[in-house]
């Protein structure tokens, strides 16, 4: 690994054998660990940390780094492993947090909630140009986030008392009028559609900020039906938080918005809504290579809402958790899924039922798109399958040709632009997949989100990995390099 102790600093401190084991396999250079770690601090908010090669070799020497560094590499190394790398794995040690701000596993009751959706949405807005709150946080997986998240099946407590108004104090009830409330509302469905068109880079802070302002709300004294509608607002803020905080990489905060999402709609009785919170959650846990984790929130989300989520609804479960099935490798169990969500897709609207706002993206284009990506997700399982390549293309090409003519949704369309070049990929044909790469890097220029860069770097250098003698993946490379910017901060 090259040079030796970095001086006086690690004095009688062994190497870390077990960060040095992941380094080595992960191909990186010191160079190249520093730079990512910077860049991933720089999104963050952590302007303060500035790492070099000489810093990286005291860490393998065996020098522990402060937060948020451990952090921050236990998501880049989870990131290049398609799994979830904890801090302890690197031979590292964690910062101890409350488990109010670092767990999964909270009280299931409203005063609770809005206490710690106050907590957290208000250290992420303060904390941030200190190095994000975020970075603190440890992601829950297996048991650890199944069981608790089980728990949003169990019934309120009936008659559960309302809160008291501390002794002597003088505020009256807030009266918020209809119309104030409309409006609330009507500002998370414009936030909705900004993180639509230009991802989650752009105004994830004004959403937290947001999302606070309707916590203080909820620490006023509120009738009941007010207070239902404040906590459905709060669930649909705390879950685009979390999207977009997934979305420009800040997994373990995404994580935590999610829960406090989840909580935040049981308060409010909205199981439908309880139920895309944890499509969500299940939509994170595929990308961080837990698909039994997908499946188990996908299930969940299923019994829970049964009797009551729209077909549109249903239809969104069934798409992802075909998704969860091909990314374990059960082809029969992940294509009958696939027929589920388009059948159940075709009763959407029939009955002339307004839908909820949040359940409007999944489109038809959307749904060819997750089922695409089904299929190209059993090929790479199946060792690169052709022929479930070739499943995948013609439904791939409909979501590409749907979401080219839809100006709202253009990170689904930079997304499937670049499935459907990981397709031809699949199937050997490099010119093809250069083309519609070229068309993403585009429109990735256009749109705030990680989440398109990484995809489009990686799927660039799987190109460059089986066809770098392909003049045309040569000249990509070139593009790539030039025009795709490096990490957004987030906002």
């Amino acid at each position: 690994m090259g040079g030796s102790g970095a001086g006086g600093s690690n004095a009688g401190k062994r190497p870390n054998e077990q960060l040095g084991s992941w380094f080595v396999r992960s191909g990186w250079s010191k160079g190249e660990l520093a730079r990512q770690v910077n860049r991933r601090a720089r999104q963050m908010g952590a302007h303060h940390i500035s790492t070099d090669t000489s810093r990286v070799r005291r860490w393998l020497d065996g020098e522990q780094p402060r937060e948020p560094i451990p952090r921050i590499l236990s998501e880049l190394f989870s990131e290049r492993f398609g799994s979830v790398v904890a801090v302890e794995d690197l031979g590292l040690r964690t910062a101890h947090q409350s488990p109010s701000v670092s767990g999964v596993d909270l009280p299931w009751a409203g005063p609770q909630t809005v206490a710690l959706l106050s907590e957290f949405s208000r250290s992420d807005l303060m904390l941030a140009r200190r190095g994000f709150l975020g970075t603190s946080l440890a992601l829950a997986a297996g048991p650890a986030l199944i069981e608790p998240m089980q728990r949003w099946l169990v019934p309120s407590p009936a008659g559960e008392p309302r809160r008291a108004e501390p002794a002597g104090s003088s505020r009256r009830p807030s009266r918020l009028s209809r119309p104030e409330l409309d409006l609330l509302e009507s500002t998370t469905v414009m936030f909705r559609q900004w993180d639509a068109q230009c991802g989650g880079g752009l105004r994830r802070k004004a959403v937290v900020g947001q999302l606070h302002e309707v916590t203080d709300l909820l620490q006023e004294p509120q009738p009941e039906a007010t207070s239902k509608r404040l906590f459905k607002c709060a669930a649909e803020l705390a879950e685009l938080a979390g999207w977009m905080s997934y979305d420009v990489g800040l997994q373990p905060t995404a994580q935590k918005y999610f829960v406090l999402a989840l909580h935040a709609a049981k308060e409010a009785g909205d199981k439908p809504f309880g139920s895309y919170v944890l499509s969500s959650m299940s939509r994170q846990m595929i990308h961080l290579g837990r698909p039994d984790d997908a499946l188990e929130l996908i299930h969940l989300a299923q019994y829970g809402s049964r009797d009551c989520a729209t077909p549109r609804t249903q239809a969104m479960l069934y798409a992802m958790e075909a998704r969860a099935y091909a990314n374990i490798g059960q082809p029969s169990k992940c294509k009958r899924a696939v027929r589920m969500a388009e059948d159940t897709f075709s009763d959407a609207g029939l009955d002339g039922e307004p839908e909820p706002d949040w359940i409007r993206f999944f489109s038809e284009a959307e749904l060819n798109g997750e089922n695409a990506h089904s299929y190209r997700d059993l090929a790479y399982v199946a060792g690169r399958s052709p022929t479930y390549a070739s499943l995948s293309e013609p439904v791939m090409e409909r979501a590409v040709e749907l979401f080219g003519k839809d100006e709202e949704h253009q990170r689904s369309y930079a997304l499937n632009l670049i499935g459907m070049a990981t397709v031809h990929l699949l199937k050997r044909e490099p010119e093809q997949s250069v083309v519609l790469a070229e068309k993403a890097l585009g429109v990735a220029r256009r749109v705030r989100s990680e989440r398109v860069n990484t995809r489009l770097r990686k799927t660039v250098d799987t190109a460059a990995r089986d066809f770098g003698d392909v003049a045309e993946v040569l000249d990509l490379t070139d593009q790539l390099a030039a025009q795709l910017p490096e990490a957004a901060e987030a906002v």
